[in-house]
């Protein structure tokens, strides 16, 4: 089989059709078109189904396509690695980022970075949960976590708190609240089902199972939101709560849900020097705000 025509395969799956399949490879429509014939016709498969909204992947055009996948982040990782042998601090690197922290936290440092270093080229994957990033391979990955794989190699950033939170014009309307004993009598912003990883999932299940007036968001930077427009209570990590004027304190930090940030590095990039220099620069300025991550004390 012609390793080229998985090439074309991932750029037909990922174009749809046969006009951007050409815009992707840099070719005609045409040629695109003859190359799929042949593909098809050489090796007796049907990879697309075609009709009038496109081309769509058969059973065996799925598994090419995942193949044509891997093959592309292996060689995108193997060019990254042979670009990076000659030492210079020059060329891409991937960082991954919860939407929070990159907004909060990482923004500013990274707008430093590459200021220092324009050679240095950024790309910035967000989501989330970043552990649904780890398909693209990311060079250095802000992660919280308290276990850590063992096999990952990383630095430990600062112990996020948490701590809840409530805009001044909500407990304006809410004066006789009480958050501590009957927490049932207010409005909460908490997170669904699909962003179960918060590490304060125990607070909720014990605190706020009685609770019937609820905002559910699928991310945090939506529940941070809300609260600041007084839709509701939320628990927020201290570094987005605290910032805000917004917003008030109206808890102390919660006991024992508090979970550890770290800067992972990726094994097979973690000896290009554009890494190691980006990781030094992130690990320096996270580390220079752990006072603000690990907030701590009495109201």
């Amino acid at each position: 089989m012609d390793w080229d025509y998985l090439r074309y395969i991932r750029a037909l799956a990922i174009g749809g059709t046969l006009a951007k399949a050409g815009e992707i490879l840099g070719v005609h429509q045409t040629t695109v078109l003859r190359r799929l014939d042949q593909m098809e016709e050489q090796l007796g498969v049907q990879f697309f189904e075609r009709n009038q909204n496109g081309l769509q992947l058969t059973p065996v055009g799925e598994m090419a396509f995942r193949e044509a996948e891997r093959l592309a982040t292996d060689m995108d990782n193997l060019e990254r690695k042979l670009v990076g042998q000659d030492g210079a601090p020059v060329g891409k690197v991937r960082i991954a980022a919860e939407d929070a922290m990159l907004n909060e936290l990482l923004s500013p440092i990274l707008t430093e970075l590459v200021r220092e270093y324009p050679d240095i080229e950024l790309e910035v994957l967000t989501d989330n949960d970043v552990a649904n990033l780890s398909h693209r391979e990311a060079d250095l990955t802000l992660r919280p976590e308290n276990k850590p794989q063992a096999t990952l190699e990383g630095e430990r950033i600062a112990a996020i708190e948490s701590a809840v939170y409530g805009a001044a014009k909500y407990c304006r309307r809410n004066r006789n609240m009480d958050v501590e004993n009957h927490p049932e009598g207010c409005t909460w912003i908490v997170p669904d089902e699909t962003f179960s990883h918060l590490a304060t999932g125990r607070w909720y299940r014990k605190h706020l199972k009685n609770v019937t007036s609820a905002i559910r968001c699928n991310s945090l930077q939506s529940m941070h939101a809300l609260a600041r427009a007084g839709a509701g209570l939320a628990v927020l990590p201290c570094y987005l709560g605290e910032p805000a004027k917004e917003l008030r304190r109206l808890s102390d930090p919660l006991e024992g849900e508090s979970v550890d940030l770290w800067l992972h590095v990726n094994q097979d990039t973690q000896q290009m020097a554009r890494v190691r220099l980006v990781m030094e620069f992130l690990v320096e300025r996270l580390q220079a705000l752990e006072s603000a991550i690990e907030i701590s004390g009495t109201l």
